[in-house]
């Protein structure tokens, strides 16, 4: 086979082989046995590589060994920590273009979101090497005279992260990065569809803690299904797990990890709109709604789902966007003259049908129809249409997400109304508003506005920055990753009260006297 794109000297050059250890504490990788799961290109169904399935009693060694790590690193002084994860941001961008179309092919996402999303593992230590001077506690006033009252952040030990393959590895740099400056240790399990890209991550991150003398275990890696993830979620010895994935996957994680009273961090599904008032620039409107829905073959979790139109504009909306699609072009997504690359497998494509096929059958009709593409470029069988639908947001098929490139456009007169639709759906991740209406800005961003964790105003549901915590409400599960203050979940809060005095009062004034 041809490598038109020169993807075979990026895997050489990133360590990824034809075939691959699956479990690793750092630069070590161990051998568990005879069982594979193969990586598979959406963008021409090319078999990358394949890499051994993790078994129980490697799981056990990786465990132990990260237990190991978390007594010596937790000792590091967080600056320290912040140092060692700076240096682990300048590898990455020596590698920002292999990484990058690593991602791009394995993933099948356009080459330029490859990269930024390698960017975004680069900007999240940046932030993370900020934060390791920053692990603030507080001082209180105590009651009690003669005491003083502060709190501190401790780490929790280790972090047990499930990405999911939409973002192959900026979701568990989001974790890591900040685990690491927390002083916690990591062992991350990628998703089973794009393995590859996680393994080259522990290569690079192992490296940087070798070259510090750092104890393996401070970076893990796992590949499996979902019995993988089993074992972490019902792990006692993981204090913490962060999952990406499906709300159906959230819950299961969820149920196992409340049953033993552990903490988790949960980024589920989105159904995002975008509200597209009378009063828009219908230009940025067009462009924000165009990427949120076909980027990533509409496979992100904040990808938009449905327009919520007014009334007075739906004809035009409908209409330019309509044109828009018609410009689309779509193929490989290394070949960076392409819009939109392939979804992820032939499951995806049977989701996308079969979610076309449902909102016809509840009288959705079609502006743009979808369809799968056959043909010379398309031979994986992964590309399909990006598809527009009038439809209504009672719609069963509109209520769920699908994890592909169909946009739902929903009609409304007042921005009451708007705002009732918006929130008119199970999930509660990302929203927008396009308008140039000061109180129309307004009332979507206020109490009674957008229920979602994210709420934009003209810009699109897509693209979040990680200055800013980022994470939903309702079934997208309520967890806060990457910026603000997300750092706090990955610590533990300790109250502190020093008695300097020479006496022992009790709090609230009780007497006890012998």
């Amino acid at each position: 086979m041809t490598d038109q794109f020169g993807i075979n000297e990026s895997l050489k050059r990133l360590g990824v082989k034809d075939e691959n250890l699956g479990a690793s504490t750092g630069l070590d990788w161990l051998d568990s046995g005879d069982a594979y799961i193969s990586s598979i290109s959406p963008a021409d169904g090319r078999v990358i590589g394949k890499v051994q399935v993790t078994d129980k009693d490697t799981y056990e060694q990786v465990i132990s060994t990260a237990q190991m790590a978390f007594e010596k690193w937790r000792l590091v002084p967080a600056p320290k920590r912040g140092e060692i994860v700076r240096q682990i941001g300048n590898a990455l961008r020596e590698v920002k273009a292999d990484l990058g179309k690593l991602v791009s092919y394995e993933m099948g996402k356009s080459y330029q979101e490859g990269l930024g999303e390698v960017q975004e593992m680069i900007d999240i230590c940046d932030f993370a090497v900020g934060l390791s001077r920053q692990l603030y506690g507080l001082t209180m006033h105590s009651e009690r005279p003669g005491h003083r009252m502060y709190e501190q952040w401790h780490p929790l030990g280790i972090v047990g992260i499930i990405s999911a393959f939409n973002f192959p590895v900026a979701v568990w740099s989001w974790n890591a990065a900040l685990a690491w400056v927390c002083g916690d240790v990591c062992v991350w399990k990628p998703s089973e569809k794009a393995p590859l890209s996680g393994i080259a991550c522990q290569m690079i991150v192992g490296k940087i803690f070798e070259q510090h003398g750092m104890p393996e275990g401070i970076s893990s890696l796992i590949v499996g299904d979902y019995r993988v993830g089993e074992l972490m979620s019902h792990d006692t010895r993981v204090p913490l797990i962060s999952a990406t994935g499906s709300t159906r996957m959230g819950k299961l994680v969820g149920e196992a990890v409340g049953a033993r009273l552990g903490r988790s961090i949960l980024e589920l599904g989105g159904n995002n709109a975008i509200i597209i008032t009378e009063n828009a620039d219908l230009d940025m409107a067009i462009r924000g709604a165009l990427f949120g829905a076909v980027g990533t073959a509409g496979q992100r979790c904040t990808s938009t789902r449905r327009l919520i139109i007014q009334e007075n504009v739906y004809e035009e909306v409908k209409n330019r966007l309509a044109s828009a699609y018609g410009k689309l072009v779509i193929g490989n997504p290394l070949d960076e003259r392409n819009h939109v690359g392939p979804v992820i497998d032939t499951d995806a494509v049977k989701m996308y049908q079969a979610a076309i096929q449902k909102v016809q059958d509840e009288g959705g009709k079609a502006v743009v129809e979808g369809g799968v593409l056959e043909g010379e470029g398309y031979e994986s069988g992964c590309y399909v249409k990006p598809a527009i639908y009038e439809a209504d947001n009672h719609f069963e098929i509109v209520q769920h997400e699908t994890f592909a490139p169909i946009l739902y456009l929903i009609r409304y007169k007042t921005i009451q109304e708007a705002i009732a639709l918006h929130n008119g759906v199970p999930q509660g991740l990302s929203s927008a508003i396009m308008t140039t209406n000061m109180r129309e800005a307004e009332a979507f961003l206020s109490v009674a506005g957008s229920d979602c964790g994210i709420a934009n105003v003209n810009i699109g549901t897509s693209g979040a920055e990680i200055g800013g915590a980022f994470g939903g409400e309702k079934e997208t599960g309520g967890g806060r990753e990457s910026g603000s203050d997300a750092w706090k979940a990955y610590m533990r809060r300790q109250t502190n009260t020093i008695n300097y005095s020479t006496d022992l009062p009790l709090a609230q004034g009780i007497k006890f006297d012998i």
